[in-house]
Order: C-alpha cells, then sequence, then structure tokens
C-alpha cells in the first residue's frame, strides 16, 4: 500500500535542495525525514528503503563508525539525515545507513546518492 503525501507544496526534483537517493528504479528525496517520491502527476508518495541484501537491519557492533565521534547519538536533531529503512529510522552518515543500537552503531549498508 502507498502513503500518498497530502498538500505537499514542494516540488522535488534535481535542483530542489533536497538529498536525492536512488531507490529501485527511481529517485526519491530525503524531506523531513520522510522519503518523497514524485509522481508525473504531482502526488508525493511516502516511500522506505528496504531490509534488504544490500541494506539489512540486523545488529553490526563490530561496524566502526566513521563521520563523526565515538561518542555520537544519532537522533533528532543530530546533524545526520533520516532515512525510513524497513520499519525504522537510519541515519545518512557518509553514504551509508548508521542505526543506532545500544551502545553502538549497525551499519545498514550504502545508499547511492544522485
Amino acid at each position: 500500500m502507498t502513503h500518498i503525501h497530502e498538500n505537499h507544496d514542494h516540488q522535488h526534483g534535481p535542483d530542489c535542495g533536497h538529498t536525492a537517493v536512488k531507490h529501485g528504479d527511481h529517485v526519491d528525496y530525503l524531506h523531513d525525514g520522510h522519503m518523497h517520491h514524485m509522481n508525473a502527476d504531482g502526488t508525493v508518495e511516502e516511500h522506505a528503503l528496504e531490509v534488504s541484501d544490500v541494506n539489512p537491519d540486523g545488529c553490526t557492533s563490530g561496524h566502526a563508525c566513521t563521520g563523526h565521534d565515538s561518542g555520537h547519538v544519532h537522533g533528532p536533531g543530530c546533524g545526520h539525515q533520516p532515512v525510513p529503512h524497513g520499519d525504522h529510522i537510519d541515519y545518512l552518515v557518509d553514504g551509508h545507513l548508521h542505526h543506532p543500537h545500544g551502545n553502538h552503531c549497525d551499519d545498514h549498508g550504502p545508499v547511492q546518492l544522485v
């Protein structure tokens, strides 16, 4: 089931100012904690990256976090863009997904920026 973002007055595109990510056969835009997909008719769909072999959702406690210091905690306002992934939110750090998990970050795989 697709969720339509109602009353979205921003037109996403190559020069809209939001981070563009490759998602399957199309491009989505990271905007306010959501992945927005612009349809040809102007409607905006809410998307999430699927859990997959490329973007798993398991624990990687041995992951050496780069892109921030070891004391950094991901969450709203942490300075990294939130990315919907499966049934949770990850954070975009140096082209890959970090997921806060206890006292470490899990590596949930790369994201292809466009």
